[in-house]
């Protein structure tokens, strides 16, 4: 069931050119955060200009290279979405990048409008911070790579959150469309969703937003399955629902117009107690799916360029989490 269209954007719908998903500012109706969802076959490439934007390439399901400003790196990537952490790269602002794939796989550009032209760079999975959140039946894993205190960007932040069959996710309630300093920031949203299936069921979740205020108009109640994308100008979002025996993937990119890059939340007034009973609460015993690899563990081939120069390190991991 679906309130509005507006903001739920099923498979396919918003499919452009080689894109199995193309959302950018002017599709989306807002002025920053981007989102593009890339399937290649085994030999494959795909070439773009990043334009006014920084982008991050993620492998969601298997291997491929990055190639720009002379450099080439190696992601290894991974089977799918619910199988590991992914190694990634950084790609600036006005410049051209070309992602090829021996073997083939799907892999998504994340994107935020932005002025500084940050390098070019390898973000290796050993440094991904994965996290628990919540408890009891509202416990998620989240993979960090792009948050704010973790990976440096000049506007994007992006994260990974699954979530066990049956939990909820995206809960209390939470909401990021004032600026309240040192409160509340600035953030427009994209939910790009993934279901695991079981038994050979296609799975599926759902997602709630709802007005956070009299101007406001983003109202939705979806049901999601892999492939879906929700859009989130603005409004309280959550809960994302898991059906039970589906896992429930999603990646979320977020980028604004605030001068300082952090993800400052609000919570619903008449759900933020939900906090307070964690601590009395296990972690459900399913999560973590997986760890992030060890740095040993990682092909020494993946963390360093085809030539020179070195990148620049990422900035040490602080956690961040949905």
């Amino acid at each position: 069931m679906t309130v509005t269209s507006t903001f739920h954007l099923p498979a396919g719908t918003a499919a452009d050119g080689p894109y199995a998903l193309d959302i950018d500012p002017k599709r989306a109706g807002w002025g920053y955060s981007s989102l593009r969802v890339l399937d290649l076959p085994p030999g494959g490439a795909h070439t773009f200009a990043t334009g006014g934007s920084e982008w991050i390439v993620l492998p969601l399901a298997g291997s491929c290279a990055v190639a720009a400003e002379a450099l080439t790196f190696e992601l290894d990537g991974r089977e799918s979405v619910f199988s590991g952490v992914s190694d990634f790269a950084y790609v600036p602002r006005d410049t051209e990048a070309r992602i090829t794939s021996e073997r083939g796989g799907r892999f998504a550009l994340t994107g935020a409008r932005c002025e500084r032209r940050l390098p070019f760079r390898y973000g290796p999975a050993s440094g991904v911070p994965v996290e628990l959140r919540g408890a009891g039946n509202c416990t998620r894993q989240v993979n960090n790579f792009g948050a704010a205190d973790v990976f440096d960007c000049d506007r994007l932040i992006a994260v990974e959150v699954l979530t066990p069959g049956g939990n909820w996710s995206s809960y209390p309630p939470h909401k990021h469309d004032e600026h309240r300093p040192g409160e509340e920031s600035r953030l427009e949203e994209i939910y790009y969703f993934e279901v695991a299936e079981a038994h050979g069921a296609r799975g599926v979740g759902y997602q709630r937003v709802t007005p956070s205020g009299p101007s406001r108009t983003t109202d939705v109640l979806a049901e999601v399955g892999s492939g879906d994308a929700v859009l989130i100008p603005d409004g309280w979002h959550g809960p994302s629902i898991a059906a039970p025996g589906h896992t429930l993937y999603y990646l979320n990119v977020m980028a604004g117009p605030d001068a300082e890059r952090a993800w400052l939340i609000r919570d619903h007034p008449e759900h933020a107690w939900l906090r307070t009973t964690w601590p009395d609460q296990p972690a459900d015993p399913r999560l973590p799916l997986y760890a992030a690899p060890s740095e040993s563990s990682e092909s020494s081939e993946s963390s360093e360029p085809t030539a020179p120069p070195e990148p620049p390190e990422p900035t040490a991991p602080s956690g961040a989490a949905r």
